[in-house]
């Protein structure tokens, strides 16, 4: 295999996973093994779908994945392909992939935290912390080899077409990517791979408010600082993390923010944001480049909602999600603020406000039907800020059962009916999912 691979380089990843017997109205998966030879997963994944599954639903059950499609393990790469494809099988996750890149200069930056099987996070149009710098899914799936429901085989760019841009026909790789497991089986994904930075650095910086450490995002953003991640905390949630990992983080609004680049273009970027963050009230900058440093920052990022459970032993979490266009971003993280103290709810604030998006981890007691009801109302009123502000009911994580009235409010009739009309086409017998979307 070649030491170095060109930086339009894409990789083809295979889905796999064995189903276990099958549980009355479940569809279950077993746990990852090791690989004993090829894949099986197609004609399997053939088998489940088609005329003998005609009157079968394929609901996510517990032990599956919320999207109904397998989530597999790594069973090796096939071959280095020309052109600097890489195929590989079966059902890779985003670490393993990452690993087997090591040394060729290359990486695939979508991180959505949890170490997912690409294809689930093809599925689900996964996003996560580096999205501001390199995107979501979305744009760097290139091409999709889909089962849908009738048994029929799709590669939704082509057999083997790997073009980092296209204008032959309709965009069917972006309507499979976020689907939600409503439209077909995953079963192989090739994917957009980015040039390793030649250096990065981290820091935190904290703030006297979440006001201000939202504006400092926009300002940021505004300056044209390439940064590659942007995360915000709220107080609540600082606090949290901190103690939750040891590093002891101030009980402030706080912005963990990373820098790619060369050397020198580096200390410039490092210059620019320590200039905004001062000009916001923010405090605390030191630079970690090291990567055990950044990787001791980022594991405290990730284990967010582990810390938001330690915040009330025993009780349960719900999560939820907007996105808003930036310029609006700051007025409705407050709003959203003082909509959690009002309602009285332990719902730190998380979220990748370089792209509009964040999260709410909502801890609640589900023996209290009132306080379930008080969460219920408050993601409906978050919901609906976000749509009254330009946004979306949800960045990263879909419509699924409880958004689904709020994707009538975001489309419009016209737009939910061509989304049935679609889902009718591809799955007349609503076996992919059923009642999850629409």
């Amino acid at each position: 295999m070649p030491t170095a691979l060109s930086p339009c380089a894409v990789t083809t990843v295979t889905n796999k996973r064995k189903p276990q017997s099958p549980v009355p109205g479940q569809l279950r998966f077993a746990a990852p093994r090791e690989p004993r030879g090829p894949p099986r997963l197609l004609p399997a994944v053939l088998l489940m779908a088609g005329p003998a599954a005609q009157h079968t639903p394929v609901p996510p059950g517990p032990g599956s994945p919320a999207v109904g499609v397998p989530v597999g393990h790594v069973g090796g790469l096939l071959e280095q392909a020309r052109r600097a494809a890489e195929l590989c099988h079966p059902g890779v996750t985003r670490k393993a992939l990452n690993s087997h890149l090591r040394g060729t200069g290359l990486w695939f930056p979508v991180d959505p935290g949890a170490d997912a099987s690409l294809c689930g996070m093809a599925a689900t149009g996964a996003s996560g912390t580096n999205a501001v710098r390199y995107g979501t899914m979305r744009p760097n799936v290139l091409n999709l080899r889909v089962v849908l429901p009738d048994g029929r085989l799709l590669h939704t760019a082509g057999p083997g077409r790997q073009a980092r841009k296209r204008a032959a026909g309709y965009d069917l790789t972006s309507l499979f990517v976020g689907s939600e497991g409503t439209l077909g089986f995953l079963t192989q994904a090739t994917l957009r791979l980015h040039p390793l930075p030649e250096a990065t650095a981290a820091t935190i910086a904290s703030f006297p408010g979440v006001g201000a450490a939202v504006a400092c995002t926009v300002q940021v953003l505004q300056a044209a600082v390439p940064v590659a991640r942007i995360e915000f905390l709220d107080e609540v949630m600082a606090e949290a993390c901190g103690r939750y990992s040891g590093m002891g983080l101030p009980v402030a609004a706080t912005l963990l923010l990373e820098l790619h680049g060369s050397r020198n273009s580096l200390a410039e970027q490092q210059r620019q944001t320590e200039e905004i963050v001062r000009l916001n009230g923010g405090s605390g900058l030191a630079w970690a480049e090291e990567p055990e440093e950044r990787g001791r920052l980022w594991a405290m990022r990730h284990n967010a909602w582990y810390a938001a459970l330690a915040l009330r032993p025993g009780c349960q979490g719900y999560s939820t999600d907007v996105c808003v266009p930036i310029s609006r971003l700051p007025d409705v993280v407050v709003e959203t603020k003082q909509d959690l103290q009002d309602s009285g709810l332990t719902g730190p604030m998380v979220g990748h406000v370089g792209d509009g998006n964040f999260h709410c981890i909502l801890v609640f007691n589900t023996q209290d039907p009132e306080e379930a009801q008080r969460i219920h109302a408050f993601t409906q009123r978050l919901g609906r800020r976000a749509l009254a502000a330009g946004g979306t009911c949800t960045g990263e994580h879909g419509v699924g059962l409880g958004k689904r009235a709020l994707l009538l409010e975001e489309l419009g009739q016209e737009g939910l009916d061509t989304l049935r009309s679609i889902k009718a086409a591809l799955d007349p017998h609503n076996l992919m999912n059923p009642g999850k979307v629409l």
